[in-house]
């Protein structure tokens, strides 16, 4: 995944589509970045290998989604995107963006709080999910030329560096995961742990 100091989109984007939720209730979407590991890595004969200990982490933040708060209804009734969360390497960052270190591999965390104000995040019953198949190693660029081709064929923010060959761009959307995420009605108001996770690895949504 790509960081600048400028700040860049995650692509693929983070999706999930959530069910079970109280439909009257009123809840926050968050989303964070940590450490997934203490190492430091580096690309090397086409793998990535540790290099060595981790950097001192950047500082933390929480990206809420800017629909939130929102009724489980408005959440249920279509899948919920991150795409505007934006990862940057500047410590001195000022836009809220969230700071990685180059090299370093990163497990995206969601959230679901239920709320009805942000004021109120600290004192709310929250559930947290985790889903291994969305880590990644940050970089200031792309160390596999694979990769490299396999974005700009379907980051729709990339079609400059993209042609059909006809003088069309073509334009797909790719996710980094669609997650289905069920809350068991014995469990809406808590918000425990959900009965069902249904994980898909890379989907591409074309159009």
């Amino acid at each position: 995944m790509v960081i600048t100091k400028s700040g860049r989109r995650m692509f693929p984007a983070f999706k999930v589509c959530c069910s079970g939720l109280d439909g009257k209730a009123r809840y926050i979407l968050l989303m964070d970045i940590v450490a997934a590991d203490d190492y430091r890595y580096k690309f090397y004969n086409s793998r990535w290998m540790v290099a060595g200990k981790a950097d001192p982490e950047m500082p933390k933040r929480m990206y809420i989604h800017p629909d939130s708060p929102a009724t489980g209804e408005q959440w249920m009734s279509k899948s919920v995107t991150f795409h505007k969360l934006k990862l940057t390497n500047n410590i001195s960052d000022k836009h809220g963006f969230t700071i990685l270190n180059s090299m370093h591999k990163y497990q995206p965390r969601f959230h679901i709080v239920r709320a009805n104000d942000i004021l109120k995040l600290p004192y709310s019953t929250f559930k947290t999910y985790v889903f291994p198949e969305t880590e990644f190693i940050a970089v200031t660029a792309y160390q596999n030329e694979k990769i490299t081709q396999l974005k700009i064929d379907n980051n729709p923010f990339a079609k400059g560096f993209r042609d059909t060959g006809n003088g069309r761009r073509e334009k797909r959307y790719f996710f980094l995961s669609d997650l289905c995420l069920k809350i068991p009605q014995k469990s809406q108001q808590q918000c425990k742990s959900p009965r069902t996770i249904q994980k898909r690895r890379y989907k591409e949504k074309g159009t």
